[in-house]
Order: structure tokens, then C-alpha cells, then sequence
């Protein structure tokens, strides 16, 4: 699987596949469009080749972007326990942020259940799962290969499993799922260590 980081602002943007039909995970800072698409630029990818757009949660340096990016083509995948995320994100922005709401148009809507299926169709052999503790609408993506997208869940060797329960049966539903390399939101690619 070609995975290219698009990022910027401290925060890395994932485009995975070659050619049409590309999958962008997460989808950058409100009011930067400009910013993304001269990444995209920079690393060879017309944002017209990506087909689908998905948020690990709906954070504004995570979703900020989704509605401006629909513009260029890219459906927003929506799982089931995002919905309610969507509308949050209003508040979590200030109005120096240029912030275009999110709309329900030109979404893929999804359930975790019918994830793997709807990946293969696009070409990319994995799962989206259920992973909060960053915050309730958090999803990491995992390939087949053993690469997992985990947006902003906290590393598992900063987890106090007592202290953060959440966290901990996230970290053991990415593991269950086959994670060997995590592709963070922030900072470097990783290697998931075997309990």
C-alpha cells in the first residue's frame, strides 16, 4: 500500500492507494485549503484522485478541511459513531478559522460492520474501528499489512490502563485487529511492540 504524508502544522495527513479513488485520513486545519492542496502539489497528487476523505475524530486539525475538500471530488466517510461528532466540531472552532460547517452531502455513511467490505471495493484490504479515548468519536483505520492510522489516541506506552480503561481496550482492539506499525497523527511512524 503507497501511504504518502501530506501534512503540515504539526500534524500528519495520509494518502493511501495510487491513482483514482485514493483515501485521504484526516483532512487538515480549518481556513487551509490552500495549505493541503499545495502539499498534494508538492507530492504529486491531483485532489481530484482522492475519492474518499476519512476523519479519525471530528477535531478541528483532524476534519477542519472535510467540506472545503468535497469541492475537489472526495466523499466524506462517516461511521456510525460520528454523526453526533460532526455538529460538536462548530463549537470546538473560533471564527478566525474560517471553518465551512460540515454537511451531510456528499458522504459515504458507514457502519464499522460493513468497514472492511466497503475498503476492498476501493482497493484497500482493512477494517475501520471503534477507538475512543482521545474522544468518543475516535476510529483508527487498520490495513491488512498490519498498518494502523490512530489520529490522536494516546501512545499505549503512555497508557495507565487503570487510569484510562477507554484507552487501554482501544489499544487491545488495535492490536486484536493485527497493528504492528502506527501512522500517529502527530509525530513519528511507530512500531506496536506485542504485549
Amino acid at each position: 500500500m503507497n501511504i504518502v504524508n501530506v501534512g503540515y502544522s504539526s500534524t500528519n495527513y495520509y494518502v493511501l492507494g495510487q491513482g483514482r479513488g485514493r483515501l485521504l485520513v484526516d483532512i487538515g486545519w480549518p481556513g487551509t485549503l490552500h495549505r493541503m492542496l499545495a502539499e498534494l502539489k508538492r507530492k504529486g497528487i491531483d485532489p481530484h484522485d482522492i475519492g474518499y476523505m476519512l476523519a479519525t475524530h471530528y477535531h478541528p486539525d483532524h476534519a477542519g478541511l472535510a467540506e472545503d475538500l468535497k469541492a475537489h471530488g472526495p466523499r466524506l466517510i462517516v461511521l456510525e459513531s460520528q454523526r453526533t461528532a460532526i455538529d460538536l466540531l462548530k463549537s470546538y472552532v473560533k471564527p478566525r478559522d474560517t471553518f465551512t460547517a460540515i454537511t451531510l452531502k456528499h458522504t459515504h455513511q458507514l457502519t464499522f460492520a460493513a468497514s472492511a467490505a466497503f475498503l476492498h471495493s476501493i482497493g484497500i484490504a482493512g477494517e475501520i474501528i471503534s477507538t475512543p479515548g482521545h474522544s468518543p468519536d475516535s476510529v483508527t483505520l487498520v490495513l491488512a499489512n498490519g498498518v494502523a492510522f490512530t489520529g490522536d489516541l494516546p501512545p499505549v506506552q503512555m497508557v495507565d490502563p487503570d487510569a484510562s480503561p477507554e484507552v487501554a481496550q482501544s489499544w487491545a482492539a488495535i492490536r486484536a485487529a493485527g497493528a504492528t506499525t502506527i501512522y500517529p497523527a502527530h509525530g513519528p511512524v511507530w512500531q506496536l511492540l506485542a504485549n
